[in-house]
C-alpha cells in the first residue's frame, strides 16, 4: 500500500517551510514577555481578545489547509464551547469541573459526527451545510429562554477555584494573557505535529485526490472528519477562554458573522502555514479597532483591504513573511 507521505507528492497545500516555522517561535517567544515590558492592562485585555480570535480562526484555516474545506459555520463549535461551560454553572446542573471538561470535549465530539455526513460532500455544498448546522443551534439558544436567556445572554459565576486553581487568573488580563498566549502556542504547535505525522500527511493526500487514495485502500470520510474534529476542538477552546474572561454567554457566540470574521482572518494570515490564521487574527482585530475608532464605514475598508493583501499576497502575510525571511536568511 502506498504510503501518507508518498501520496502527499503532489498535495495542493505543502508544509510550512522551516524559515516559517523558525519566525513563528521566534514570535511566540518575544510574546510571553509581554506583560512584563510594562503593557497597560487595556492593551493586554485587547490582545486577550485577540488571541482568543486567533484560536477561532485557527480552527478555520486548519481546517481549510487539510481538508481544503471552507466553514461557515465554526462560530457553532465556539459558542458551543461557552454553553456547555456556562448554562451548567448558571443551573447548578453539573459540578464545575464536569462542566469545563465536557466544554472542551462536546464541540469536537459533535463536530466528528457532523463530519462523517458533511465532509463527504466538498466544495460549496459543505460550505452551506456547516453554516446550515450553525444557524440550527443558533436558532435554539435564541428562542429557547429557560436554556439561556434568549437573546439576551446570561452571565456566569463561576467557583473561586476549578482544579484547585484560582478562577481569578483567568479573568485578570495579565495572567490571562499569558495563560492564552501559552495556550495558543501549544494549539499551533500540536497542529503543526500533527501535519507533519503521518495521518496528517494522509489528510493532505485525501484534499489531493480523494479518488486515488480510496482506489488503493485507504478510507477518506473518517480521516476528513477527525480533522473537522480537531479544528471544532481548537474553536470550543476559544469558546470556553472567552466565557471565562468575559464571565457572558450569548447567541451571538454562534453567529454566522463571527464564522465569516475568522475566516476572514485565516485569508489575511494564510491557510498554507499552521501559524497563518493567528498572526491574520492578531492583524484583523488591531486593525478593525483602529479603523473603527475612525470611521463607521470599517467593514468596507476591510473590505477593500482583503482584496489588496489577496490580490498581493495570495498565501496571506505568513507566506509573505516566510518569503522575506528566507531570503534574508539566504
Amino acid at each position: 500500500m502506498t504510503s501518507p507521505a508518498t501520496l502527499t507528492a503532489t498535495a495542493l497545500a505543502r508544509p510550512a517551510r522551516a524559515p516559517g516555522s523558525v519566525l513563528a517561535l521566534i514570535v511566540l517567544g518575544a510574546g510571553c514577555l509581554l506583560p512584563f515590558a510594562g503593557a497597560s492592562p487595556l492593551l493586554l485585555s485587547l490582545l486577550v481578545q485577540a488571541i482568543i480570535g486567533a484560536m477561532l480562526a485557527t480552527g478555520v484555516g486548519f481546517l481549510v489547509r487539510q481538508n481544503g474545506m471552507v466553514s461557515f459555520g465554526h462560530a457553532l463549535f465556539f459558542g458551543l464551547g461557552g454553553y456547555v461551560l456556562g448554562v451548567p454553572l448558571a443551573h447548578g446542573l453539573l459540578p464545575p469541573e464536569v462542566a469545563v471538561l465536557l466544554a472542551l470535549v462536546v464541540p469536537a465530539l459533535l463536530a466528528f459526527l457532523l463530519g462523517l455526513v458533511i465532509t463527504r460532500i466538498p466544495g460549496v455544498a459543505f460550505s452551506m451545510l456547516s453554516l446550515a448546522c450553525a444557524q440550527t443551534f443558533y436558532e435554539v439558544v435564541l428562542k429557547v429562554r429557560t436554556l439561556a436567556n434568549g437573546d439576551d445572554g446570561m452571565s456566569v459565576t463561576f467557583p473561586a477555584r476549578l482544579f484547585g486553581l484560582d478562577v481569578g487568573l483567568l479573568q485578570d488580563p495579565r495572567s490571562m494573557y499569558l495563560i492564552c498566549w501559552a495556550l495558543l502556542a501549544a494549539v499551533l504547535v500540536g497542529l503543526w505535529l500533527f501535519t507533519r505525522s503521518p495521518y496528517g500527511l494522509l489528510t493532505l493526500a485525501i484534499r489531493s485526490n480523494e479518488e486515488r487514495a480510496r482506489f488503493i485502500g485507504y478510507e477518506t470520510v473518517v480521516p476528513r472528519a477527525a480533522v473537522y474534529a480537531l479544528s471544532a476542538g481548537v474553536a470550543g477552546l476559544a469558546g470556553v477562554l472567552a466565557t471565562f474572561y468575559n464571565g457572558f454567554i450569548s447567541p451571538d457566540m454562534m453567529h454566522w458573522t463571527l464564522s465569516g470574521s475568522a475566516l476572514v482572518m485565516a485569508v489575511i494570515g494564510g491557510t498554507r502555514a499552521v501559524w497563518g490564521p493567528a498572526l491574520g487574527a492578531v492583524v484583523f482585530f488591531f486593525f478593525k479597532e483602529i479603523v473603527g475608532d475612525a470611521t463607521e464605514h470599517w467593514p468596507a475598508v476591510i473590505g477593500i483591504t482583503l482584496i489588496v493583501v489577496t490580490l498581493c499576497a495570495p498565501a496571506g502575510l505568513s507566506g509573505l513573511l516566510a518569503r522575506l525571511f528566507a531570503r534574508r536568511a539566504a
